[in-house]
């Protein structure tokens, strides 16, 4: 199946969802992100800011880039005079520093806060606890220039739908949580980012409202082989 026929079955089986794709473009040239351009798609997901930066200028201004892997604090500059939303935001100290930088470019940045749901030591992200106190205190809502839209999150690598959908759940309760506590009248707090290529049509039955997807529709990734192999 070509790149235009998976988007456009994506599409298809989303339409009525209230969900949008969000093409994960990572580790694929810049050739095929225009493949997909040009079947419609506008939103990219990069986990790496480096290749973010690299593929950007090459490419239609009108693309909307999201940051969906982890963002160490030094390279917050040098995305934020583009991104289109920072879906790992994974602690205050990294919220602080997307602010400063959207400032220098007189911009408000879209922003998800990520948060841990999987079974697996190695994924980032926030508690409810440690979200709930940054959401109250002065600090944060001293920032002018970061705009939080919703929550992320990264389950488990699994094929047990139970374990699924019970992190998936997991995360919409944490943004039922939130938007009662401290966006009840925020019409731009309305994102859950979760599922991927495996699981999205579970992802979706659960409440998500974006879902990243690389491999269904790029195919496997172009992992460069190690040099010592």
């Amino acid at each position: 199946m070509s790149i235009q026929e998976s988007i456009q079955e994506f599409n298809n089986r989303l339409t009525g969802s209230n969900c949008q794709l969000i093409a994960v473009s990572k580790t694929h040239p810049v050739a095929l992100i225009r493949e997909a351009y040009a079947a419609g798609q506008r939103a990219f997901g990069e986990n790496k800011v480096q290749e973010m930066m690299e593929k950007q200028p090459s490419l239609p201004e009108d693309i909307q880039w999201h940051m969906i892997g982890h963002l160490q604090t030094n390279k917050v500059k040098y995305i934020a005079p583009f991104v289109h939303l920072i879906q790992s935001v994974d602690s205050f100290k990294l919220l602080q520093e997307i602010n400063k930088q959207a400032l220098k470019y007189d911009r408000v940045l879209d922003c998800l806060l990520q948060f841990y749901i999987a079974e697996e030591e190695t994924k980032y992200g926030l508690s409810l606890e440690e979200a709930q106190q940054m959401l109250r205190s002065p600090e944060f809502k001293a920032l002018q220039n970061v705009r939080i839209c919703g929550v992320m999150g990264v389950a488990t690598n699994t094929d047990s739908d139970e374990e699924l959908q019970k992190e998936f759940r997991l995360l919409k309760r944490i943004f039922d949580t939130l938007h009662q506590e401290f966006f009840k009248d925020a019409d731009y707090f309305k994102e859950i980012s979760m599922g991927m290529s495996s699981d999205y049509q579970l992802a979706i039955a659960e409440g998500s409202t974006m879902v990243r997807v690389g491999s269904a529709i790029f195919g496997q990734r172009n992992y460069p082989s190690p040099s010592n192999q």
